[in-house]
């Protein structure tokens, strides 16, 4: 597999509907929020747990076990010292005896990016153990694939929803007639959120293009396989990629790579040309207080970018609109075109 070799940047837009996106432990489990402005907050790591989720249930053999280099590390029931201690153990098979515990480390490092995907993608502290990684500077690995906090566009109002069940828990409670509880709910709230994948560290974790396909699958479809009581609506709806290509001619080969692993134009600039009113807004307001539903807001999402106002050396992959031949609509024009 080749390994990543253009940067990208991407703003993703999802919604819950009636749903928990994210609990925060520290306020009883109730949804995410920023105090300063009331809106809706989910973690960085929620996200790349959806991504973790698909990639375990979609990349499995027919033995049920998952494809070599798709495996999960950070997954329920994996103990991780265990699963470093066999990265260990299994990567110093191929070293000389008397490899160093510097080796021996590196081996460890390399064969764990080969073997997790989400290693491979977002890293790892790996030196959690009392071996050889326990400070050494393969211990802690940075990926590629990073994200932010989403945040809502919109504030957000959290509603506490009491449940009654009609069985009961423990015998002395038989002569009751239910037993009560309560969920914590957000009416309806867009979130949008933002993702850098970086070639710089691709290069570290071995991170190709096939992973950069199975990442960009897996978030359009992070929510489907998803769904619970808590989330049982929320969608993606919109995935606009960023890819830096270079600003060179073709026969310029090595000054566009050069180009399009560091970037060829500000990622918060190119963000900046996708606009999100809020229901609030004072150039734009709505009749609405609240949102209820995404229909509202249709016509409030605007893109900027177009082929010709796009800088130079960037194409903006539109992931969320597949075209005809099932690929995706792209905006921007390559070198020498």
């Amino acid at each position: 597999m080749s390994v990543l070799t253009n940067r990208h940047d991407v703003l993703i837009l999802f919604d819950v509907k009636n749903g928990n996106p994210n609990g925060d432990p520290d306020a009883g489990n109730l949804p995410r929020i920023d105090p300063t402005t009331n809106k809706g907050l989910v973690s960085d790591v929620c996200l790349k747990r959806k991504i973790r989720n698909y990639v375990v249930e979609l990349c499995k053999g027919s033995d049920g076990n998952p494809e070599e280099g798709r495996d999960i590390l950070v997954r329920q029931g994996s103990i991780l010292n265990n699963e470093i201690g066999n990265a260990i153990e299994r990567s110093s098979k191929d070293l000389d005896k008397g490899a160093s515990d510097k080796q021996k480390a590196e081996a460890a490092r390399n064969w764990l990016c080969k073997t997790f995907y989400d290693v491979r993608a977002f890293g790892g502290v790996l030196s959690t153990g009392k071996d050889v990684l326990q400070g050494s500077p393969f211990g802690q690995v940075r990926g590629p694939v990073q994200f932010t906090f989403a945040q809502s566009i919109d504030p957000i109002t959290p509603l506490e929803i009491s449940i009654t069940r009609c069985a009961v828990t423990k015998p002395e409670d038989e002569k009751k007639e239910r037993t009560m509880g309560n969920k914590h709910i957000v009416p309806y709230a867009l979130y949008c959120a933002k993702a850098y994948i970086s070639p710089v560290f691709a290069e570290r974790t071995s991170f190709a293009q096939e992973d950069l396909d199975l990442f960009f699958e897996s978030l359009l479809h992070m929510f489907d396989h998803d769904q619970s009581a808590a989330r049982a609506e929320m969608t993606v709806r919109a995935v606009y990629d960023f890819e830096h290509i270079g600003t060179q001619h073709p026969n310029n080969a090595e000054q566009n790579a050069k180009e399009a692993r560091l970037g060829c134009y500000h990622a918060h600039k190119l963000f900046e040309g996708i606009t999100i009113r809020a229901l609030n807004d004072k150039e734009q307001p709505s009749a609405k207080k609240y949102p209820e539903s995404f229909d509202d807001y249709q016509g409030r999402i605007e893109c900027a970018w177009t082929n010709e106002n796009l800088p130079k050396g960037v194409l903006l992959h539109l992931r969320h609109e597949p075209n005809e031949k099932g690929g995706d609509n792209t905006i921007g024009k390559r070198a020498g075109e």
